[in-house]
């Protein structure tokens, strides 16, 4: 087998992984219209509605933790956290409401909207989680410390 052969082979994989990668984003974000109707269905228990809230919002903002322009791995957030918080949304909605959404989502043409509050939202909780890792890492642990016999340890 040649070296073009190989190639060409890798290629193929790449372009189909990335097709499936697009594919299932795609049935994501159809997910996520049922769940933004969830959301404003008066039917939805208020706790259902905070976890809604919190998923579209996320995946209405601008801003997600990996860039989409990014090939493969700008998907990654959205075949990661994505499905497990509508995972989490889905299993607080009662069957019917999801059922009815579900149905709407498919039948309704039209586009959600961008929500710039929820980026800057989502932005700095990026930001304050980053800034804690960060003081998590850079913070000299306590177990390099003296004991303290009068604490017993």
């Amino acid at each position: 087998m040649g070296a073009t052969t190989i190639a060409g082979a890798r290629s193929e994989v790449s372009s189909a992984m990335l097709k499936t990668i697009k594919a299932k984003a795609t049935q994501l974000k159809g997910e996520i219209v049922a769940l933004y109707l969830a959301g404003r269905d008066p039917r939805t228990p208020w706790y259902a509605k905070a976890m809604i809230a919190a998923v579209v919002a996320y995946a209405l903002s601008p801003i997600d933790f990996i860039p989409d322009f990014i090939p493969i791995l700008g998907y990654l957030d959205d075949l990661v956290l994505l499905p497990i918080g509508i995972w989490l949304a889905i299993r607080m909605i009662p069957a019917e409401i999801l059922q009815d959404c579900r149905q709407r989502a498919v039948t309704a043409e039209f586009q959600l909207p961008r929500n710039w509050r929820a980026a800057v939202a989502i932005f700095f909780l990026w930001v304050t989680a980053l800034i804690l890792i960060l003081y998590l890492v850079m913070v000299k642990p306590a177990i390099d410390s003296p004991s303290d016999a009068r604490l017993g340890y």
